[in-house]
């Protein structure tokens, strides 16, 4: 698939950032559990923290597939980095698409600008595949909400000025969700504790609790009711996204272990000139290409405005499937040593397993294709 020349233009460009600003860097970040500020920084300098955000409001306005590239190629370097963007383009896209103009002027360009950064809030400790199962309330009194409740996995949680929240108006009625626009700033608005976490371990992820925190009515991003709706719509993109960051973990995989099989000797040769790591390497290659073919697929058709829920659910599934395998192939091409922190791929095993869960589980994109299949 044949990216324009400003597509490549722009892969080009955040492949240098990812090579020479990222990635040195992200070990220690990850040892650290701590998210590079200075990374978000040069980030927004190149207004990539605007990519789903209208020109209208100084963003960058990205095509579906741009964002894509974008999102496999900072993965590349950390995928800690990735999805800390990609949260926060979920965050103005939800403002962009379901907000008001009032909402849209007052977050969107400094949200392009970086900060405040976005969370979006829609999981909950009993309610994570199931969002229909939430339990936080946004109960309205007057011209205001009064939100109850807790939710859980928030990425950019303890760094977060805005999160795009999730309640029910009515707790006991499964179908009054609603989408709202919530400050971190509120009163009533607690972030727990950063988890501690296998991989992904330098983008901070915490619980939120809303102890009768009170918003103005306006802040209500959709009607009663239309907010699970709008939460699907989102995600079928961000699903693409997340698609997208697995393969650009499959592919420094894959990178570290050609490197590391031309380096490495056994036997007076490059153990790449045995046959068994070849095949390895083959293996890995071609389907990090179709994880990645897949992804650009439903990336395009996305851009075409067709239904892509099945096609997104596809490339998400068999991409983070794929970084998973890829970085443990990864590791066993580097024998002991891909065990150790001396080499990435130990880091990038931990990371690419979460790409299998969150945005929806595996076993949630197939429940997905395997609907559409038999309807």
């Amino acid at each position: 698939m044949e990216l324009t020349a400003e597509q490549r233009a722009i892969r080009d460009l955040v492949q240098e950032v990812a090579s020479e600003e990222i990635r040195p860097g992200a070990a220690e970040a990850d040892r650290k559990g701590e998210f590079p500020e200075t990374v978000w920084g040069e980030l927004a300098d190149l207004d990539l923290t605007g990519l789903t955000t209208p020109e209208t409001y100084g963003g960058f306005d990205a095509d579906r597939l741009t964002y894509s590239i974008v999102n496999e190629e900072l993965a590349h370097g950390s995928l800690a980095v990735a999805t800390a963007l990609s949260v926060h383009c979920l965050a103005t896209a939800c403002i962009a698409e379901f907000g008001s103009e009032t909402q849209r002027e007052r977050w969107l360009p400094e949200m392009a600008d970086g900060r405040p950064v976005g969370a979006f809030a829609l999981s909950e400790p009993h309610a994570g595949s199931n969002p229909a199962g939430m339990s936080t309330e946004a109960r309205r009194e007057g011209q205001q909400y009064v939100l109850n409740g807790d939710k859980q996995w928030i990425t950019n949680g303890s760094r977060a000025g805005v999160a795009i929240v999730f309640a029910k108006a009515d707790r006991e009625d499964p179908n009054s969700i609603t989408q709202f626009l919530v400050p971190m700033d509120t009163d009533g608005v607690e972030v727990g504790r950063e988890e501690e976490k296998l991989g992904l371990r330098a983008s901070d992820t915490t619980s939120l609790t809303f102890d009768n925190a009170r918003i103005p009515a306006e802040n209500r991003l959709t009607e009663e009711g239309r907010g699970l709706a709008a939460a699907l719509s989102i995600l079928t993109g961000g699903r693409i996204g997340i698609a997208a960051q697995a393969v650009g973990v499959a592919q420094a995989a894959l990178d570290a272990a050609v490197e590391y099989a031309g380096d490495r000797e056994q036997f007076d040769r490059p153990i790449a000139d045995f046959q068994t790591i070849r095949h390895k390497l083959a293996e890995m290659h071609t389907r990090t290409q179709s994880a990645r073919l897949l992804t650009r697929d439903a990336a395009r058709k996305d851009d075409a405005d067709e239904d892509t829920r099945t096609e997104a659910s596809m490339a998400k599934y068999a991409a983070s499937e794929t970084a998973v395998d890829v970085a443990n192939e990864a590791i066993q091409i580097h024998e002991g040593y891909g065990y150790t922190t001396d080499f990435p791929v130990e880091r990038l095993y931990r990371d690419a397993k979460i790409t299998t869960i969150y945005e929806g589980t595996t076993q949630i994109q197939k429940d997905v294709v395997g609907r559409e299949l038999l309807e």
